[in-house]
């Protein structure tokens, strides 16, 4: 019996854009189910609905019908102020472009989650061990005072990584996280994701590149705003194998 616990669980949602003739079906009826420690990929061609897909996995915009649970919460119709705080409770992001501050050093980067963190304050002391300790995990141990130009791509991704990790989320989100990178380092920062991964980040990971889409344990393919097909990748540990058939 599978007892793993499902940080995302959707029920049939849809996303309309727009009223009456001009209105757009962004997704038309989306099931899927991620649980605890996956790691998981989505494709799809331009408009087949993957990036709107995304910014409602990670609260960023709200279903038109249908249910979405984040970490068992029904978040289908929380308001924008309420979707902000799940995602600062619960959500790592890790961005294509890094959207990092300019002109700020990689640590006061990682910490600056903490600051939108107001039911679980913490000191300044609390919160630059922290950041140092997961620079430090993604190696960049002689780069905490290092502003954005100062690095390279690589690395200030990994700064974006480390980010993604100080609130604890319970769920890591990759918007083509290696689509700035050259194939060098984005094989790093892949490595480094397997590491999170086999530490027990659940990740979620949209991408247009097969190569790196094959990394993860399954991918769901988008097409027309509806989950497509689904390949299993051959990462699976046995407790995920044996749960194949009951997730997406």
């Amino acid at each position: 019996m599978n007892d793993r616990r499902k940080i995302i669980e959707t029920v049939d949602i849809t996303k309309i854009y727009g009223m009456g003739d001009v209105s757009v079906a962004a997704l038309n009826g989306v099931s899927i189910t991620i649980e605890a420690g996956e790691f998981v990929a989505i494709m799809g061609q331009s408009g087949s609905g993957k990036s709107t897909l995304m910014h409602i996995l990670g609260c960023l915009s709200r279903p038109t019908s249908g249910e979405y649970f984040l970490d068992g919460e029904n978040v289908s119709q929380l308001d924008k102020v309420q979707l902000a705080g799940v995602r600062n409770r619960k959500i790592g992001f890790i961005f294509q472009s890094y959207n990092l501050l300019a002109r700020t050093s990689a640590l006061r980067n990682v910490t600056l989650p903490l600051l939108y963190d107001h039911a679980n304050p913490r000191t300044m002391k609390e919160a630059d061990t922290k950041a140092e300790k997961l620079l430090e995990m993604v190696g960049l141990t002689g780069r905490i005072h290092h502003q954005p130009h100062e690095l390279s791509g690589g690395q200030q991704q990994r700064v974006a990584i480390a980010r993604s990790l100080i609130n604890d989320p319970v769920l890591v989100i990759g918007d083509e996280p290696t689509g700035n990178l050259d194939s060098r380092s984005g094989e790093e920062i892949m490595h480094l994701l397997h590491t999170l991964h086999a530490n027990g980040t659940t990740i979620v990971m949209v991408t247009h590149d097969q190569k790196i889409a094959a990394h993860t344990q399954r991918t769901v393919h988008l097409l027309d705003g509806l989950v497509d097909t689904i390949t299993h990748n051959g990462h699976n540990d046995m407790q995920e194998r044996k749960a194949q058939n009951e997730v997406v």
